[in-house]
């Protein structure tokens, strides 16, 4: 199927404040804050994609934290170093940030949901597995790169595993979520079908690996629409947040 990229480019309202979790240019972080309605639900803590490449920043998700704004909760989205071939310094962003940020963050109840895509959605299983924010009670993975060796032997995005990793994916177990142990809190990963940039098998891999996640497959739906407030499954998205929330 054709992907529609359109909300990697599409503009939104900016975030009420920008924080910082560490003194690196890219240890920050934008938050936008719900409703009443947030102050009784999880903040929803959102790990961008871009297959971990220098060039994709945290800006293409600020039209699905708007969204997510305007449905009632707290969302934030954070930066993390991204160095080809030095994958340590990107995990240990991500866990920096998800230790720091829950107890920065005001109009939420102390629970945290983390949300990635893409690449973000392997960041956000490895932080679940390797280092869960305090609160920590669901991931949601959103076309996750949720198998690491899979992903390298279909040469995803040219080959963006090796590139991230520096080294073949059976030498780093320890990054790859289909090989880490059971996750802390509830985990689903919701995925199209019709995916041709990262194939749902690779969420059915990982639900091969963890039996207790959860699948959510999304018929006629791509690769950026999961992220995508303007397409048919956004509401997909919503409805899964709404129940790791309850």
């Amino acid at each position: 199927m054709t992907e529609d990229r359109s909300v990697l480019t599409r503009a939104a309202t900016a975030p009420d404040e920008t924080l910082r979790y560490g003194d690196l240019p890219e240890h920050v972080a934008d938050a936008w804050y719900g409703d009443s309605r947030a102050l009784a639900r999880p903040l929803v803590l959102i790990v961008h994609g871009g297959f971990w490449r220098p060039e994709y920043d945290r800006a293409h998700t600020h039209p699905m934290a708007e969204a997510i704004r305007d449905a009632g909760w707290t969302a934030c989205s954070t930066e993390y170093r991204r160095e080809p071939g030095v994958p340590d310094v990107t995990t240990g962003d991500v866990a920096a940030a998800v230790a720091a940020l829950p107890g920065a963050l005001t109009r939420h109840d102390g629970r945290v949901i983390v949300v990635g895509h893409s690449a973000g959605g392997h960041l956000a299983l490895w932080a679940a597995a390797a280092a869960p924010a305090a609160g920590l009670v669901g991931t949601l993975a959103l076309a996750p790169v949720a198998d690491l060796v899979l992903a390298e032997q279909l040469r995803l995005d040219g080959g963006a595993v090796g590139d991230f990793l520096g080294v073949p994916a059976a030498e780093r177990p320890d990054l790859d979520p289909a090989r880490l142990s059971t996750p802390s809190g509830e985990v689903v990963l919701l995925h199209g079908v019709r995916d041709e940039v990262v194939p749902i098998a690779l969420a059915g891999s990982y639900a091969e690996a963890h039996p207790g996640s959860r699948v959510a497959a999304v018929a006629d739906t791509g690769h950026f629409a999961v992220i995508d407030p303007l397409s048919a499954a956004w509401p997909v998205v919503l409805d899964e947040l709404a129940r790791l929330g309850d």
